[in-house]
């Protein structure tokens, strides 16, 4: 049986991979968790134990992680939003090396919900139909938007074209901010209670809406697709994919 390794074993997170693992047949080849906890902070003994390893941390921790995969040469899945540039970049160099399946959202759903972004944005002009995300999650989220609402948002941008970064992003709209500028795509983002995860995609003409909308009820749903691209991680060549991979959508 394959075994995986789970970076921050003892968070939310880690803790539902643990029951994942076990119910996907695979065996626990051990975690790492913050000095003091049971598991030990050593990823680099923990990739050269494991098949693969997941890692749901933070992006504080991302590089030194990407590292121990890296010099083990075994795949990394993951699933750690709020990565910096320089961070995506050393992401990219490491997967010439090992597989790493890198995504916002590791739920299968969530993945179809970006598929058909894409698809609308590319049949629904920027002049006639401005695009809102609105994302909500629970209140210990550190970062905004989060990393799916940023996936939606290049989704949309790769639908018409050009890029998040030339198509222009709208945030955090407060006082007289002037009229909404064409082709820019808009993000709001809700921190309240502990909702799980829940993301609107709004594309707004004069004449009509359109919303797509997904809800996660249990974060599960995100352990559960990390394990299956675990799974599929081994054995794969080196490169970066995403769970569109993963789904065989790609």
């Amino acid at each position: 049986m394959p075994s995986i390794g789970i970076l921050g074993i003892t968070g939310r997170m880690g803790r539902l991979l643990v029951e994942e693992v076990a119910a996907a047949g695979a065996t626990l080849a051990g975690g790492t968790a913050r000095r003091g906890d049971q598991w030990p902070a050593n990823p680099a003994a923990l990739a050269r134990t494991a098949d693969v390893i997941i890692d749901f941390t933070t992006a504080e921790a991302a590089e030194p992680h990407i590292a121990a995969a890296e010099a083990a040469r075994k795949p990394l899945i993951l699933g750690t939003s709020g990565l910096n540039a320089a961070q995506e970049a050393r992401l990219e160099q490491a997967a010439h090396h090992i597989a790493i399946v890198y995504a916002a959202n590791f739920s299968p759903g969530v993945n179809l919900l970006l598929a058909a972004a894409e698809r609308l944005a590319s049949a629904l002009p920027p002049e006639a139909y401005d695009a809102e995300i609105v994302e909500t999650h629970h209140r210990q989220k550190i970062d905004a938007p989060s990393g799916t609402a940023l996936a939606l948002g290049h989704a949309v941008a790769r639908g018409r074209g050009t890029t998040l970064e030339q198509a222009g992003i709208e945030s955090g709209r407060h006082g007289h901010t002037g009229a909404r500028k064409t082709g820019a795509i808009g993000f709001a983002a809700l921190r309240a209670g502990q909702v799980v995860g829940e993301h609107t995609l709004l594309f707004a003409a004069g004449t009509e809406h359109i919303a797509l909308t997904h809800r996660s009820f249990d974060r599960r749903v995100y352990a559960t697709g990390a394990v299956r691209a675990a799974l599929w991680a081994i054995g794969k060549p080196p490169g970066l994919y995403g769970m569109n991979h993963v789904l065989g959508m790609a």
